[in-house]
Parts: structure tokens; C-alpha cells; sequence
């Protein structure tokens, strides 16, 4: 049996049991929070992602580490948190701070694989820049395919319910005529299959992104049919549920309760965004039933991943992102190699999105960068049931409005039981919230300071700091971007 030492303290017995490189096919989707079958959604008809989850290990508490776009890409690519890339909005490019940065599929590369792009993996203003390169970083790819589709053209059909606000971020949405292909989404499952088929006899890291669920919801009218509105609900919160929450923990870009849209039109949003996440599940069943038909699924890592999570009202009206809230701050994370013991399996343990960097590299078995600063998650792979001292950390940068004078960082730690966060080191608010007994996170136990939980908030402000700062960036950033 090879034997293969990879990382200090770990080795690895014949994870891939191929002589041959193992191809990586590497899936985002665009702010799509848990709301798949697999992660017990009850809503989502999603079955070839559920497809996945059955042959893979399906990670039911991964953490981003910052809920918007740019940075969580960005961390994603580089294995860097955002701290140590200075990317904290959609401005900034990452190597304007660490120019030598050796990302996941430069990593490849260097080791011989073939290494492509479909869509969007990094940074794209959406929908502005759909068929460009938006804010790609070159040295990460041998080739790109940026293909733009009939959602474009048919951007003056959207119904936009916050007129005010670009469809870019505002709840605005479009049942499309036509054929999944004729979409964007759609010609980037083709594309990638396309590439499949050329670079099977070689190997390959082919990233495929994918620009749906977020704004406008685009996807054709079929995927809407599936969720009739008379089943749909607005999520339900405590009536008080705003009262213990700190004014900086609302997101700027949602000002007043569910954007002081009525019901109605509240619940065509939710419609809408289902439809797109159905869309996409299909988009990605299309893609492992090429996997079968060129007989690569036996030699092929398949990794799923969304950016962030998403709101669709939950605490009284928060839609969308950048919060620190649980909504935001999980996605869905679904990892598939040949010869992996725990496949089929879901892992309940806390992990990060920085941990994807290194995982990638070991099951691959090649050198993982000594900066990279997560961990490889192949013994939860092999064991969805080992012990792992996990904790997730993710930071937002709060920009001023008109309840906020001036912007503020905030950051959060979740442990396996507990959520804390802080706004701008505390000066700004703190919450702290119990998951064995409060999983929606309606009850803010730093007002209830009993000596436990001061205890607790202690600890965790501590194993905070160490890991994130609360601390404004200097270095410039446009907040009317964010």
C-alpha cells in the first residue's frame, strides 16, 4: 500500500489508490445558503445535489470567512484569511497585498495539471459583468470561457420590486422563456463539459462558476412552477427577536424589515430564489452525468461549494448577506474523492472555507504552501465522526449608514455549542448565542450576563483575537461598493 507523508503529523495510506493524478472538478454557486435537500431543507427540491451528498461527504457546518463575494473567493483561491489578503470588499484585489500568493489551482498547476475557468469562480459584479473576466486573477488559469446567455438580454424583462436599487441588489427576479442552455448558467454546464470531454486523457482542475442564485433570480419559468406560492412561508422570528441584536449586526444593505416590501412579494422572492437553486442543481446533475459517460467519475475530485450563505428574511426581515448570523455565515460545502471511507456520509464538525486550500492538496498528494492557514479536512473525509477541535472564524465589514456613523468590523467565532461576536472589539455590540438550545439564534445571551456566560465570552473574545481583528482596515476601501 503506497504511503504518502504529507503534513506534519498526519500521513496518508493510499488515499487515492490511482497511480494517475486525480482529476478536480471544482463547482461554486453564487449566494446560495443551506437551502439544498441535503442539509434538510424541506422546501428545496434539489435531487442531483442530494446525488452528490450520497456519494460524497457533505459538510453540515462549513464557515465562510467573509460574507460577501470578493473576500470569500478570494480566501477561498489562496487558502488566506481576510486579514492576511486586506480584502475586505469588492475593490481590492488580492494580490495587491500578497502578489506571490500561490493559489489552489496554481498549486495544481505547478504539480501538472491542466487547470481552466468556466464562469464565475473569482469576483464578477453580477449582472453587469457576466461575459467578461470580471475580476479574475490570470496566473490562476490556463484557459477562461466566459459565456453570457439570454439572461442578459433579457434584462429589461426583469421585475425589479425596489426600483430605487439596481437589480443587481435589490429583490428582482425573471421566470425566463426558453431552455436551460439558453441561460448563462446553462452554457457554463456546457462549456465545462465540453472540457471534460477534451482533457480527459490529462488532468485536469476545471473551476466552474456558476452566477445564480444571486440577483436578479434568473432561471427558466419550469423551475418556478416547482414552488407554488400558497407552500411557501416567510421564516418565523419572535415578534422582539430585533430587540437584543446590535444595530451594527444588521446588514447595511437591507435598512428596513424586509425592505418594507409586503408579504405578497416577499414570498415571490422566495420563490424565485428557489427556482435558481433548482436550476443550478440541475446544471450541476448535467455535469456528474457527463462525469459517468466519459468515465471519469472513479478518477475525479468533485468539490461543491457556494460563497456565503443568504437571507430570505430571517430575523424579521433580513435578506441577502453580509451578516454574522448563521444564515450568512454557513454554506454548503460537498466534498466527493474516489476511495474515500466516509462517502455517503454528512459531518457535523466545524470547519472553514480557508480548510478547502489544503484539503485539495493532500488528497492530491502534492505540497500544500506553509502559508495556507487552514487545515486539511481528509480525517473527517476518511472519519465524519473523528474527534476535531473545530471552530469557524468570519469577519464583515459593517460600512456607515444612517444608523451607523462610521463603519466597524465585526467578527464572530463558532464553536460546536456556541456563537460569539463582537462589533468593532465590543464597543459596537456583543452577541452570544447557545446552538444546543437556540439553533435560529433568537436569544442573545450577552444580555443575560450570568457568570457562566461572562465566562464564556471571555474565552471566546480571546480565541477571537486571536484569529481576526476588530480593527477598521486602513488600507483604502470604497464602502458605496459593498
Amino acid at each position: 500500500m503506497k504511503i504518502s507523508f504529507l503534513l506534519p503529523g498526519i500521513f496518508l495510506l493510499g488515499i487515492s489508490g490511482f497511480s494517475q493524478k486525480q482529476n478536480v472538478l471544482f463547482i461554486a454557486a453564487d449566494d446560495l445558503s443551506c437551502a439544498l435537500g441535503c442539509y434538510g431543507d424541506p422546501i428545496a427540491k434539489t435531487p442531483h445535489l442530494d446525488r452528490l451528498a450520497a456519494t460524497g461527504v457533505t459538510f453540515l457546518n462549513a464557515y465562510n470567512q467573509l460574507p460577501l463575494c470578493n473576500p470569500t473567493r478570494a480566501s477561498v483561491m489562496t487558502g488566506l484569511r481576510p486579514d492576511t489578503i486586506k480584502v475586505y470588499d469588492l475593490d481590492r484585489h488580492f494580490r495587491d497585498e500578497v502578489p506571490n500568493a500561490v493559489t489552489l489551482s496554481q498549486q495544481f498547476m505547478k504539480h501538472g495539471w491542466w487547470a481552466g475557468r468556466v464562469g464565475k469562480v473569482y469576483h464578477y459584479n453580477v449582472p453587469a459583468s457576466i461575459g467578461t473576466d470580471g475580476f479574475d486573477d490570470p496566473p490562476s488559469w490556463q484557459k477562461t470561457i466566459n459565456p453570457k446567455g439570454r439572461d442578459k438580454t433579457d434584462e429589461h424583462l426583469i421585475y425589479n420590486a425596489e426600483p430605487h436599487r439596481k437589480i443587481s441588489a435589490a429583490l428582482s427576479w425573471l421566470a425566463a422563456d426558453g431552455k436551460d442552455e439558453e441561460q448563462t448558467d446553462g452554457m457554463i454546464a456546457t462549456e465545462t463539459i465540453k472540457l471534460m470531454k477534451q482533457k480527459k486523457d490529462e488532468p485536469f482542475f476545471i473551476a466552474t462558476g456558476f452566477f445564480r442564485p444571486h440577483t436578479p433570480y434568473v432561471a427558466p419559468k419550469k423551475y418556478f412552477d416547482m414552488y407554488p406560492l400558497e407552500t411557501l412561508r416567510l421564516p418565523y422570528a419572535p415578534k422582539d427577536d430585533r430587540e437584543d441584536i446590535p444595530t451594527a449586526a444588521f446588514a447595511h444593505n437591507c435598512p428596513a424589515p424586509h425592505y418594507g416590501l409586503d408579504e405578497l412579494t416577499c414570498l415571490k422572492a422566495v420563490q424565485a430564489y428557489y427556482a435558481c437553486v433548482s436550476f443550478i442543481d440541475a446544471q450541476v446533475g448535467r455535469m456528474l452525468d457527463a462525469l459517468d459517460r466519459l468515465k471519469l467519475a472513479d478518477n475525479t475530485i468533485v468539490v461543491f461549494w457556494s460563497d456565503h450563505g443568504y437571507h430570505l428574511g430571517e430575523h424579521n426581515g433580513i435578506w441577502q448577506k453580509r451578516t454574522l448570523f448563521e444564515q450568512g455565515a454557513k454554506a454548503p460545502l460537498i466534498i466527493r474523492a474516489p476511495n474515500i471511507k466516509g462517502n455517503g456520509q454528512a459531518c457535523r464538525r466545524i470547519v472553514e472555507f480557508v480548510d478547502i486550500y489544503p484539503t485539495l492538496t493532500q488528497i492530491a498528494e502534492i505540497k500544500t504552501p506553509k502559508q495556507v492557514e487552514g487545515r486539511s479536512l481528509v480525517p473527517l473525509l476518511q472519519d465524519p465522526l473523528s474527534k476535531w477541535d473545530g471552530f469557524a472564524i468570519t469577519q464583515v465589514l459593517r460600512p456607515a449608514d444612517n444608523r451607523l456613523a462610521e463603519p466597524v468590523m465585526g467578527r464572530s467565532i463558532r464553536t460546536e455549542r456556541w456563537r460569539y461576536s463582537d462589533w468593532a472589539e465590543g464597543e459596537k455590540g456583543v452577541e452570544l448565542y447557545d446552538h444546543f438550545a437556540d439553533p435560529m439564534e433568537f436569544n442573545n445571551l450577552a444580555h443575560n450576563p450570568t457568570e457562566q456566560n461572562l465566562r464564556i465570552m471571555k474565552k471566546l473574545s480571546k480565541d477571537l483575537a486571536k484569529k481576526a481583528s476588530g480593527k477598521v482596515p486602513t488600507t483604502p476601501f470604497n464602502p458605496k461598493r459593498l
